[in-house]
């Protein structure tokens, strides 16, 4: 078979597609089989066709949907919706085409790589649908997600159905903690399983499995799959035209050194699980003899795990198990994390997200080096280093759905060897280093990365590096950066302005501190030019039919410092800027969680600034002073200081005195999470100690987190810290506290 290029992991769907073809070929033999020759070469062309037509479609709409969820931008996601429709419709056809033939795999029905296709088509038009503006579209997105967990569920349920009796289960544990905290590792079966037909029953379920009925899902039946698992191996594949780094040469430490983590061998490739081992030359590689062989050992613990050789050498079998194990992983991991502000969005889905199981789904999707094992790798480290990374009420280290730190470095590392050339890597790295509290090395790595030709790769890049140039306050950097990703993104203009400009503000009043009156007036002007242009760049996106939540956030700040402007009677609204607004930001991003002593240490000096004595500063703004600072002393490690800051400074004030006009609303409801974290952070230092204190604490942090949750009116970017109050919710319903609902 000609080597097809690997410009990136883009072009999986047409090397599927030609490994399908060939395996078709040689089923049907050079004379063909059935009644003549000429009926067994008309069954290889019809098939490989369809293969063909059909991935090379879903293929393209992969990367518009790429481009669209990378980027927002509107015209990208109508392509994306356009080319995933045909997509799906072409699946459709060839699904009902190749139900009428024999079955060609011995464990899922007839045309379920079909039907695979569908359901993939469909998740990534939902994705689509619900970030358009149109809140019909997002309706039918919903309705999309739907109906792709009913086609996932059908393949998953057939996968259950022959394999069922050979997927094994790890120990109690379910976390995926680090080798260095002693993690249960388990071996699948063996290998030896090279042919399927002598592993799993010969009976395949039937194809009417790919039609699973809506009332199995209303009527409460289990439609849980057992396949999913968590270990992953990789894949390599023979790429005469680029030649990739035998060893990864990143940033990343494991136990303080540039290396991997010990004990590891290369994984068998997808290449080798298609072909003849001898025709591999990276089959048996000398140089890294123990990188990917923890990758293909990991498993998480408690949860069900499948032995990637019972799929044989199967291509087809291997499309249909990793793409339905990324799509079906990242459906659950997605709904799981969705805020109390949309719940009844669940309604419209009609059932409940897995957090443990969909990542279980994912880290075995990540076994196999083709597209869904490159997006499921980018799916864990973007939820590790970026959702869990912006919550507090988590997981402690080496236990239950805790961040294993070094088996996520042991991923990035290997898809840094998969795609050298890859900015999406660049990017994890960075995040990874940023989430250690390590700004200033993900600020040089992110420095030193060259453009990447995929403009919202580089606009992600762009936006990644000032939002750790604010957390490390290099304020005209930072401002530099923002300003820099208006040119590349047209998503949320207003956004960069005004935290560009709120930069400025910062520059101006350290420049007033520091007696440097040149350079405050500079600061002072280019401030007032970026909070001109603001305004005119709000109120244009949407977002299921609704104003963006962070342009009324800003809308409403613009009037209340015009406001407050016209009764200082100031000559310049930059003058009638109340608290930091740059470490309101910061502490939207949750950053004080990526800074160091210095970096908080210059948080705090920056909220000291302007502070007026007395009753010269209004209530709110007291309020917010007092919740960042709450924040930053908390991380600091300062918790009793910072819960008695909340408990005097915000939360001894009734919810009434925060309504109305231009007051900022959501400090009442984040300081209620904020005591729910101090909280959380004594239980971790009580922990182990089996004290009434410690069960108290718990006990105590889920009340708060409860009342968050179930606030009754809404605020000022409540879905942002209802993210935060669903993690809290789960975290705690892994210690047993029951109480929050």
């Amino acid at each position: 078979m000609t080597s097809i290029p690997r410009k990136s992991c883009w072009a999986t769907p047409l090397r599927h597609s030609t490994r399908y073809i060939q395996e078709e070929r040689m089923s049907v033999g050079a004379t063909g089989t059935g009644d003549s020759p000429v009926k067994g070469r008309t069954l290889w062309w019809t098939r490989a066709y369809y293969s063909l037509v059909c991935n090379l479609q879903l293929g393209k709409g992969v990367v518009v949907f790429m481009r669209a969820t990378l980027g927002f931008e509107q015209e990208v996601m109508r392509e994306a919706s356009d080319i995933l429709n045909d997509a799906e419709t072409s699946a459709s056809e060839h699904l009902r085409k190749a139900q009428r033939q024999s079955p060609r795999s011995s464990i899922y029905p007839p045309g379920a790589e079909f039907s695979s296709c569908i359901a993939q088509a469909q998740l990534m038009g939902a994705i689509v649908g619900v970030l358009n503006e149109s809140l019909t579209e997002s309706i039918k997105g919903f309705y999309k997600m739907r109906k792709a967990f009913v086609a996932l569920d059908a393949i998953m349920e057939a996968e259950k159905a022959n394999l069922g009796s050979q997927i094994t289960v790890a120990s109690s544990r379910t976390s995926l903690v680090s080798q260095s905290e002693k993690l249960s590792v388990e071996k699948g079966p063996s290998p030896a399983a090279a042919a399927v037909g002598s592993e799993v029953p010969s009976t395949t379920a039937s194809s009417s499995k790919l039609a699973v009925e809506e009332k199995d899902l209303e009527g409460g039946r289990d439609n849980t799959p057992l396949s999913e698992t968590d270990g992953f191996f990789d894949a390599d594949e023979q790429h005469e035209d680029l030649a990739t780094p035998p060893v990864y040469a990143g940033h990343l430490e494991v136990d303080g050194k540039l290396q991997m983590p010990p004990g590891l061998q290369p994984p068998p490739s997808y290449a080798t699980a298609t072909s003849s081992p001898t025709t591999n030359p990276r089959a048996e590689p000398t140089d890294v003899p123990e990188v990917s062989k923890s990758l293909q050992d990991l498993n998480l613990t408690g949860q069900a795990s499948t032995d990637p050789a019972l799929l044989g050498s199967d291509s087809t079998d291997i499309f249909i198990h990793s793409g339905a194990n990324m799509c079906y992983g990242t459906l659950m991991l997605v709904i799981s994390m969705i805020p109390p502000a949309f719940a009844t969005l669940l309604k419209i889905v009609g059932f409940k997200g897995d957090r443990d199981r969909g990542l279980a789904m994912l880290w075995q999707a990540t076994k196999f080096d083709n597209i869904y094992g490159g997006l499921a790798g980018l799916i864990i480290l973007s939820y590790y280093n970026g959702m869990l990374g912006f919550c507090d009420i988590v997981p402690p280290p080496g236990e239950h759905g805790a961040y294993p730190r070094d088996n996520c470095r042991a991923l990035l590392a290997e898809m840094r060897s998969r795609y050298p050339k890859s900015h999406l890597w660049l990017l994890e790295e960075g995040r990874m280093l940023a989430s250690e509290r390590k700004l200033e090395d993900a600020l040089s790595l992110m420095a030193a990365a060259s453009a990447s030709q995929l403009k919202q790769v580089e606009a992600l890049h762009w936006f990644e590096r000032s939002l750790d140039l604010m957390y490390a306050h290099a304020y005209a950097d930072c401002a530099a950066g923002f300003e820099k990703c208006v040119s590349l993104n047209n998503w949320s203009h207003g956004l960069y302005y005004y935290i560009a400009a709120c930069a400025h503000v910062e520059l101006y009043r350290g420049a007033l501190a520091d007696g440097d009156a040149q350079q405050a007036q500079a600061s002072k002007r280019e401030a007032e030019r970026l909070l001109k242009v603001v305004p005119k760049h709000t109120g244009k996106k949407r977002f299921m039919a609704r104003q963006l939540p962070f342009d009324v956030f800003v809308n409403r700040k613009l009037a209340k410092w015009e406001q407050r402007r016209l009764e200082l009677k100031a000559d310049s609204v930059v003058d009638a800027v109340g608290v930091s607004p740059i470490e309101e930001v910061i502490y939207f991003w949750n950053g004080y969680k990526r800074m160091r002593p210095e970096h908080l240490d210059a948080s705090l000096t920056a909220l000291a600034r302007g502070e007026a004595e007395g009753d010269a500063e209004a209530l709110d703004e007291k309020c917010i002073r007092a919740l960042l600072r709450s924040a930053a002393l908390r991380n600091l490690g300062r918790v009793a200081e910072a819960k008695e800051r909340l408990l005097t400074e915000v939360l001894c004030h009734e919810w009434a005195v925060f309504k109305g006009g231009n007051k900022d609303n959501w400090t009442l409801p984040a300081a209620h999470y904020e005591m729910a974290a101090c909280l959380w952070e004594e239980w971790k230092e009580a922990s182990g100690s089996g004290s009434e204190k410690e069960e108290e604490r718990l006990r105590e942090c889920g009340s708060w987190v409860e009342k968050v949750a179930k606030w009754g009116e809404g605020y000022d970017l409540d879905a942002r810290i209802g993210m935060k109050v669903t993690t809290a919710k789960d975290t705690l319903k892994r210690k047993g506290v029951d109480t929050v609902t």
